[in-house]
């Protein structure tokens, strides 16, 4: 292998226990790796991947194969789950949406914080094209807060798609 890696060379905000193991974040092959660890390897250890068969086995299998990769300091390619600007932009949107919500925040105030106060009409709010917007956003933000998110990661693939 052509790198060995040391769990004890890792900086407090790259390596932290929490009760169901060790999570750590890897910077390795110009990219952040993060791991999760029943329990952490003393010194210079081998490591072994636990990957279930379940519905984002071909999600975890890859990230496990990037991360060999850049352990053997080989080229781990483009990343595989970069979305498009616009869906980028979409996602953000809709959390904040979700976040304004959940703070008690009505869709117009909520419109307010997204587009601007200038954008939104004194009158004719109900039949307002941002209002739809900003319901939707909110709509989306929920779906990815209950777990929608991870539709993302199945991309491209049969029985994946897009989370919103």
């Amino acid at each position: 292998m052509g790198f060995e890696l040391d769990f004890r060379t890792l900086r407090a905000s790259e390596l932290r226990h929490a009760p169901d193991g060790w999570h750590a974040i890897v910077a390795l092959g110009g990219e952040k790796h993060r791991l999760w660890l029943t329990e952490l390897p003393h010194g210079r250890s081998s490591l072994a991947v636990d990957l279930p068969f379940d519905r984002d086995f071909l999600v975890r299998s890859q990230a496990a194969d990037r991360f060999w990769l850049a352990l053997d300091r080989r080229p781990v390619g483009p990343p595989s789950l970069t979305l498009p600007i616009l869906t980028r932009r979409r996602l953000i949107l809709a959390l904040r949406a979700v976040d304004g919500a959940s703070e008690g925040h009505s869709y117009r105030e909520i419109a307010q914080g997204l587009f601007g106060k200038h954008r939104i009409p004194d009158g004719g709010w109900k039949t307002h094209d941002l209002r739809s917007r900003t319901i939707r956003l909110v709509k989306t933000g929920l779906h990815l807060m209950r777990g929608g998110y991870r539709a993302l990661l199945r991309r491209g693939r049969k029985g994946g798609g897009d989370a919103t």
